[in-house]
């Protein structure tokens, strides 16, 4: 079994935290306070969703380390706000060095933001939408597993995905959505090994 990297205080953590063997606190402080925890705050569900789309093809520490940037610049991921991003708005997110200035993900930003309100207003909110297609107990890994064992994608992945797409979201690819479950813990990803697995 791959033994999962220690922190500064000692406790055992997930592998994913740093590969030097130094690892960030910011990302420490992520894995232990954030992910792999229940959310139901539409507008925090939202910013998770959309954080996940950013950090496609860079490292999740990137992006960490530009969240603060990222809430500033989209109006703390308030959905009503940023689906009434206009050209003005679309030009200062390029012009912005604090965030990842691509302009596709941008675009899906500002788009997915009218897409998520849609879907909260048919169920009510966004996560009783995300509760009508997953499990009511977020599953976790057997006893026995690994780093190696953690899927990038499952089958519920794919079927959230593909809803998604269905109902006009970007950028929700089913590795987006399957980090996106393991942020906002509708999967638990902790190994055994970590001192938050709760098998």
């Amino acid at each position: 079994m791959t033994t999962p990297l220690p922190a500064p205080d000692d406790r055992p953590r997930c592998w994913w935290l740093d590969g030097s063997g130094r690892p960030d606190p910011a990302m420490v402080a992520y894995h232990d306070e954030e992910w792999g925890r229940p959310v139901s705050d539409d507008a925090a569900l939202f910013e998770r969703l959309c954080l996940e789309g950013f950090q496609a093809g860079l490292s999740w520490s990137t992006i960490l380390h530009k969240r603060p940037a990222f809430v500033g610049a989209f109006a703390g991921f308030d959905p009503r706000l940023v689906q009434t991003f206009n050209q003005a708005d679309r030009a200062r997110l390029m012009a912005d060095a604090g965030i990842v200035r691509n302009r596709a993900k941008i675009e899906a930003t500002i788009g997915n933001a009218a897409a998520f309100l849609k879907v909260a207003g048919e169920y009510g909110s966004f996560a009783a939408f995300l509760a009508s297609r997953l499990p009511r107990t977020a599953p976790i890994l057997p006893h026995d597993s690994d780093r190696f064992c953690v899927p990038s994608t499952t089958a519920e992945s794919d079927a959230l995905s593909a809803e998604l797409r269905r109902r006009g979201f970007r950028f929700v690819g089913s590795t987006i959505v399957y980090a996106f479950m393991q942020s906002v813990g509708l999967v638990d990803d902790h190994l055994p090994a970590c001192f938050l697995y709760r098998g």
